[in-house]
């Protein structure tokens, strides 16, 4: 899964054929031969100006483009446009982008529609975005909530599996155990009685 750029767009509502300008701009190209990263870069700036201009506002949409999804979220014709793979989370690259819109908009105000030309200033929230929601989870908090449910299932499994390795028995600590009354020992003794004929040798 990975994010490969991510752009904000001021998108005119007008239909007289104005491009989008783009304020913002952040690419990973890394993972590209060097030769090919400037074009890479250019083609990115395209299709995310092409895809951009065809988001009506307030409106979300996906892209496919070869091995890449173009996700677009206009709000009021601010637009954020993300380039991911095929294996990143919908929900979440919808979430990243919101959270790159919201916090344009805590940084920059409504001077964004006062911009004409596109602009080649740095903006360090859209690189550090790039970096951090490499990981899908950190965009999506249910998705990193499943997984962390899904790591502590593991643990939890894991550690009752190291305990019967050893060979400690569990009738043993269940007798010693000063944390059990008489009567739930009794009841573990019963349970472990009535449930003997469906236990594997």
């Amino acid at each position: 899964m990975k994010i490969t750029a991510l752009l904000v767009l001021k998108c005119d509502a007008r239909s007289d054929g104005s491009e989008p300008v783009i304020l913002a701009n952040a690419t990973d190209v890394s993972h590209f031969g060097y030769f090919q990263r400037v074009t890479v870069k250019q083609f990115i700036v395209f299709v995310g100006r092409t895809v951009a201009k065809r988001t009506p506002p307030d409106q979300r949409q996906s892209v496919q483009h070869e091995e890449y999804k173009v996700h677009s979220y206009n709000r009021n014709g601010l637009c954020a446009v993300g380039f991911m793979d095929d294996h990143y989370p919908v929900r979440s690259a919808f979430s990243v982008l919101n959270k790159v819109i919201d916090e344009y908009q805590k940084c920059f105000g409504d001077s964004w529609r006062t911009i004409q030309a596109d602009s080649t200033q740095p903006w360090p929230y859209l690189n550090e975005a790039l970096t951090k929601f490499q990981d899908p989870a950190e965009a999506d908090k249910l998705l990193k909530i499943q997984r962390e449910l899904d790591e502590t299932k593991i643990i939890l499994h894991k550690t009752i599996d190291s305990v019967l390795e050893r060979g400690v028995k569990l009738d043993s600590l269940v007798e010693k155990s000063s944390d059990l009354s008489a009567a739930s020992q009794m009841f573990y003794k019963q349970a472990k009685k009535t449930n003997q004929c469906c236990t594997i040798l």
